[in-house]
């Protein structure tokens, strides 16, 4: 499934989770709450590339949460992928309070 595919752990050229566009999104739903902490991507140097070339490197990416308790997203942060940096960046989030996803009793 593509949602497995973004989950690999090969980051060797070539095998990238493909986009359609130059913007798209991911969406998981959670079975129950979590306090995410951080998102890490990962994607080759400009040297291990057999072109060369790694414009489909990710850029500047948001990452949201659902807060259903409250049927509202919460924005947990705004990033920007250097890829003059190593290939494998940590970005914090910034959790507020409440938990992201189904909370007890909720399906």
């Amino acid at each position: 499934t593509a949602a497995a595919f973004c989950f690999q752990l090969d980051i060797s050229p070539g095998y990238c989770w493909p986009f359609q566009a130059s913007r798209s999104q991911v969406v998981f739903r959670l079975p129950a709450q979590v306090r995410p902490t951080a998102i890490t991507v990962q994607h080759p140097l400009k040297k291990s590339s057999a072109l060369g070339d790694i414009s489909s490197a990710p850029r500047d990416f948001t990452v949201s949460g659902v807060d259903e308790e409250r049927e509202e997203e919460v924005l947990l942060g705004t990033f920007s992928y250097d890829t003059e940096k190593e290939p494998t960046q940590t970005f914090p989030l910034q959790v507020r309070e409440g938990c992201v996803g189904k909370g007890p009793g909720q399906k």
